[in-house]
């Protein structure tokens, strides 16, 4: 494979040789039958690490992950004696046996605070059985065991932080494996060697292979995403690394729950049997982890930890995917005299090797895409909260505090919370400014970039290649960003659009059950906001009336589908705003609302639209599309109209010469597949119709959606996703589509300022009495002046012109 541009070359050790052990006799050896391929041992170094690299980068692409989390270590007491451990401490060197739920909470606190995700809880083994004290505390504090104490403790960070626990408690049996199942998304335990004689276990019980390997195989049957890894350089050879790694593969193989495999290189350390032991040689480590990406199911995940690390770039030659735990906070207790990289460091070392980081959760995506297998019903939500749309962390500064915290009416357990800094995070419709993404250095080499150079020599995207940039990352997002923004300019030049208008929502009343809607009103509802009203159309002709006089030109017409309407109903709202307000241009009625109208007249839907366009419609909304995806739609509105429906509508509007626009919300339940299926489909359409006159991009608002408050869905996309999509569209509709709005009223005033360096032309309306929105929680106002969008653009140095529906110059009254 062709090194990528910018990186550094791979290195170039002396050949394969296998290595001495490093400490204690060597003693019998057991024949390797279970390893995949013993040739893979006698391979010179340079050819396995590039062998693991192909692997690597054929499975996981360029993206490298790590997981910022907060080390919570809850007791250093254990029953185990290992030769290079420093972590567990006799009971006369520590203050307490245990953490106590204050402990626990500072520590879990001070991760929440600048971002982490996970709380990961390490422990020693079984202390209660070595120890009187541990027993006696636990006693004490109520607790049976080390394992019922550490149950509660992740209970309690999940419930008051919204950390996600992970729990490394070591070799447990299937009934406590079972009850941490219920509180921590994900478990660990490394394996470390199958060798059972070797020193360094002697005085350490816990670490005999069968107790490990039983650990492994019930957590596989009680379907808990798993780490577990191997310790390189204690006195085993390559063979017996290569049997552990085969081990943990055929476990993975029947279950599928090994998420990740970390290949730990081991150091001497004061104070410790094996203080005076050699190192693990580099080349042995390096080779170790090229075998651990070998000899495992490509899914497999294979970390190394940064902090033990002298050189970083060579660890990606050796084809590791992700780089573990990356606390901010806390120290790793286990290696406490190697401080973690700072995430910058991380991030310049990744990048300068043509990969680009990103956050995950303490599960990774392959897990957190399959919540109803992996997870126990009681955590599905908490682990949804802090997705992304593609089963990684939310990348939104802030976005990791729990809604009761971030709204500042909560203070958890008496923790020290900055009551002032609570609401940082951005989501859309929130008050909070936007984090800055653009402009940025854009990427130089890797797979987005060859999709962006392909779009420039005037290929058209295909829907690998859309869904390629929408899972952009770090610098690769700027320079998507830069290219939709020079087909921009390419396409309509410098101006920054907008309409002046009014939006009538003349019923919130609603047959349909469309999962995410806040703003429709049945007997049902959740969380109503106001009482059902439909305006009457005396009502509808005095706000028109009112518009006009401030300057409106655009009149938008949607509401919920009362019961009570029949297809005329539309036919007498338009032609009553056409009396009040002659002239003015009528853009209203969804693909659902005219599709319905028809329907209950039993007319064609061509015929109904021709009455429509008599009455005085001129333009149909593209609302109603939501994701144009139907399994996704089955989740989120399962009795609208269908895809095929939504494109019919609005393939006939366009017959029968009314244009319209493309919508797309997003964020909710669905993945960027989903997102490249809508745009693939109205592109189509458009290159058919030619009737669509803009793609109007619309981030789910979260805060009082049923969906939400029934904890099924995320809390609407991050920034980036949000940035993305418009910057994607504006490629995907090249030469189809020439305007890309940015919903002000979702993304607020910061975000949509980024939108318009990122592809977007268009401000939308003024939206005088918007309500849907605001129904779902939106806290952006309902009305923004021409001013308003001034200020919006006057930093951009480009210029702002008002435009009518269809994109025309605004006649200057006279």
């Amino acid at each position: 494979m062709r090194r990528r541009r910018g990186a550094a070359p791979h290195p170039e050790p002396s050949r394969a040789r296998r290595p001495r052990p490093t400490g204690g006799r060597p003693g019998p050896r057991r024949p390797a039958r279970s390893l995949v391929n013993q040739d893979l041992l006698h391979l010179p170094t340079d050819e396995l690490l590039a062998a693991a690299r192909a692997v690597r980068d054929a499975r996981h692409g360029h993206r490298i992950t790590y997981s910022p989390k907060v080390f919570i270590p809850l007791t250093m007491l254990c029953r185990d004696n290992c030769g290079y451990c420093t972590f567990a401490r006799p009971p006369a060197r520590l203050d307490r046996p245990y953490l106590d739920a204050d402990a626990v909470l500072e520590i879990a606190w001070a991760g929440a605070r600048v971002g982490c995700h996970e709380a990961l809880f390490t422990l020693g083994e079984q202390p209660e059985a070595r120890y009187p004290v541990a027993a006696e505390w636990l006693a004490a504090h109520g607790r049976t065991s080390t394992i019922d104490h550490l149950v509660a403790m992740a209970r309690l960070v999940l419930d008051e932080t919204g950390l996600l626990p992970h729990a490394n408690a070591g070799a447990l049996g299937r009934d406590d494996l079972a009850a941490l199942r219920a509180v921590s998304p994900s478990q660990g335990m490394m394996v470390e060697t199958l060798r059972a004689d070797l020193p360094a276990h002697r005085g350490a019980p816990d670490k005999a292979p069968e107790r490990r390997l039983a650990t492994l195989e019930a957590a596989g049957e009680l379907r808990i995403p798993f780490t577990t890894g191997i310790l390189v350089g204690i006195g085993e050879t390559e063979a017996d690394r290569l049997e552990a790694l085969s081990a943990i593969a055929a476990a993975h193989r029947r279950h599928g729950h090994v998420q990740e495999v970390i290949v730990q290189n081991f150091l001497p350390k004061p104070g410790t049997a094996m203080w005076r032991h050699e190192p693990c040689p580099e080349e042995a480590h390096l080779r170790a982890v090229a075998l651990a990406r070998l000899a495992l199911p490509p899914e497999v995940h294979v970390q190394a930890p940064p902090n033990l690390a002298a050189d970083l770039g060579a660890l990606i030659d050796a084809g590791i995917d992700d780089w573990g735990g990356v606390s901010p906070v806390t120290a790793d207790h286990v290696n406490p005299e190697r401080p973690w990289p700072a995430l910058e460091a991380l991030r310049s070392a990744t990048e300068a090797h043509g990969f680009v980081l990103a956050p995950r959760l303490t599960a990774h995506r392959e897990h957190v895409l399959d919540p109803d297998r992996w997870f126990d019903e009681s955590l599905r939500f908490a682990v949804l909260d802090r997705a992304d749309a593609d089963g990684l962390a939310r990348d939104d500064e802030g976005s990791h505090l729990p809604e009761r915290i971030r709204d500042a009416r909560h203070v958890g357990s008496g923790a020290d919370v900055d009551v002032e800094n609570r609401s940082t995070a951005w989501y859309s419709g929130a008050s909070a400014p936007a984090p800055a993404l653009v402009p940025a250095p854009a990427a130089t080499s890797g797979p987005v970039v060859d999709v962006l150079e392909g779009v420039r020599m005037g290929h058209e995207p295909g829907g690998d290649e859309l869904l390629t940039l929408l899972r952009a990352r770090g610098h690769e997002v700027a320079a998507v960003a830069a290219l939709a923004d020079e087909l921009r300019r390419e396409a309509v030049g410098d101006d920054v659009t907008y309409v002046r208008n009014r939006n009538i929502n003349y019923t919130n009343v609603c047959t349909f059950k469309c999962r995410f809607c806040g703003f429709s009103k049945g007997p049902l509802s959740l969380n109503l906001r106001g009482t059902p009203y439909l305006l009457t159309l005396d009502d509808i002709a005095e706000r028109v009336r009112e518009a006009v006089e401030v300057g409106a030109t655009e009149v938008c017409l949607q509401g919920g589908i009362h019961p009570d309407f029949d297809g005329d109903y539309y036919v007498d709202v338009t032609r009553a705003v056409a009396e009040a307000a002659p002239g003015i241009h009528i853009h209203g009625f969804t693909a659902l609302e005219v599709t319905e109208g028809a329907r209950r007249l039993g007319e064609p839907l061509a015929d109904y639209l021709r009455r429509l366009m008599d009455a005085g419609l001129r333009t149909l909304p593209g609302t109603a599309a939501e994701i144009l995806d139907d399994p996704v739609r089955e989740v989120l509105c399962p009795d609208k109209i269908t895809t095929d429906e939504w494109l019919f509508a609005h393939r006939t509007a366009h017959e029968v010469g009314l244009r319209s626009n493309v919508t797309m919300m997003f964020g909710a339940v669905e993945q960027p597949e989903s997102w490249v299926r809508h745009l693939l489909v109205t592109r189509d359409l458009q290159r058919d119709t030619g009737g669509f006159t803009e793609f109007v991009g619309l981030p789910f608002v979260h805060m009082a959606s049923p969906i939400y408050l029934q904890r099924k869905a995320r809390r609407g996309p991050t920034f980036r996703e949000t940035l993305l999509v418009h910057a994607v569209a504006r490629i995907a509709y090249r030469g189809l589509i020439d305007n890309v709005q940015a919903s002000w009223v979702k993304i607020g005033v910061s975000g949509v300022r980024q939108m318009l360096q990122a592809g977007c032309n268009d401000l939308g309306g003024t939206l005088m009495d918007e309500n849907i929105s605001r129904a779902a929680g939106a806290e952006h106002g309902q009305q923004l002046t021409p001013d308003d969008f001034a200020a919006i653009v006057a930093p951009l140095g480009r210029p702002l012109r008002q435009r009518t529906t269809l994109y025309g110059e605004v006649a200057v009254p006279a």
